[in-house]
């Protein structure tokens, strides 16, 4: 007879479970804050992320890439989410950032059931990890209980990692917010799930060097980005960020980057670059590195993330309306 904990998907839940645990300990956020206060919180959040995303399946790489966006400006505060004039939402690196709409209309839904209760930071961690679940990628523990930010300056978005960044200034950013090398691969693996514009990566395919395209791009594969974003043509045309898996959340991303098929350059050094090649290799289950299972690890990252600068008790403010402070 098998054991409890016999199905990997089991023993994966179990396993985030234990590491949530351990990872909000002393935080002041924890799995289910709202258990008390409010119990549908988290139902809500997750049932407008399924309606959203079954009209317009693009919102899910966006409520992850706003929850990152959010947390590594002032912490996980939902600072993003604040309207006005030299907002972090007007900074360069956030000018695309889609979901919005999703958020405000959780919070709608959550207030008329729990008013003044549930913070709009733990409405966009909550939708982050529901959109990747959506995307057939494996779910974790949220913990909750982190407070809104009176905050949001553009100036502050110069700490997001840019697309151009050599490995060691990105490790520099992680770092700077508690987050190591295994991070930095894992979450930039969320990149799974998405697209990109070709103004951010275009260059990489006309004159990089003397010789024509970046070398680290696989030659067979240049013309078929050359296709994509012909030169002096649409800057805006997205292209997907995993080519052949753009909707699923697996680890098709990190074998393009061993076959040279990293659109991004930031996401291509981390196969170009020996410190974080390794990580890759254990995700991709080369022998003789130390084999990672990237469901697990995503996950552990993630909730490692989200505890990034929080603010509980009585620091910050539950919004009424997310993207305005009180």
């Amino acid at each position: 007879m098998k054991g409890a904990y016999s199905s990997p998907r089991v023993l994966a839940v179990v396993l985030l479970f234990a590491m949530a645990t351990t990872l909000v300990q002393g935080q002041g956020t924890r799995v289910g804050f709202y258990s008390t206060s409010c119990p549908r919180a988290e139902s809500i959040v997750t049932l407008t992320v399924q309606s959203h995303f079954r009209s317009n399946p693009a919102i899910a790489p966006g409520l992850l890439r706003m929850h990152f966006h959010d947390c590594f400006v002032q912490g996980c505060d939902a600072s993003i989410l604040i309207d006005g004039p030299n907002t972090e939402k007007t900074a360069g690196p956030n000018l695309l950032l889609r979901g919005y709409e999703v958020i405000d209309d959780a919070k709608t839904q959550i207030e008329a059931a729990c008013p003044g209760v549930v913070s709009c930071a733990d409405i966009l961690a909550l939708a982050a990890r529901d959109a990747v679940v959506l995307t057939s990628g494996a779910s974790w523990l949220v913990p909750t209980g982190r407070r809104d930010g009176r905050v949001s300056q553009a100036s502050d978005a110069s700490n997001l990692p840019g697309f151009t960044e050599s490995i060691d200034s990105q490790k520099q950013k992680f770092a700077a917010v508690g987050l190591n090398t295994r991070d930095l691969v894992t979450l930039v693996g969320g990149h799974t799930i998405g697209t990109s514009a070709c103004q951010f990566f275009s260059y990489r395919l006309y004159n990089f060097t003397a010789n024509g395209p970046d070398p680290s791009i696989d030659p067979s594969f240049v013309p078929q980005l050359q296709s994509l974003c012909p030169q002096n043509g649409d800057g805006n045309r997205r292209v997907d960020l995993d080519t052949g898996s753009g909707g699923r959340f697996d680890t098709s991303f990190f074998n393009n980057l061993r076959n040279g098929r990293g659109i991004l350059e930031s996401d291509q050094k981390l196969w170009t670059d020996a410190s974080t090649r390794s990580i890759v290799q254990g995700y991709l289950g080369v022998a003789g590195v130390q084999p990672l299972t990237f469901s697990v690890e995503f996950g552990r990252s993630m909730v490692k993330m989200s505890n990034i600068g929080v603010k509980t008790g009585t620091n910050g403010e539950i919004r009424r309306v997310c993207s305005a402070v009180n």
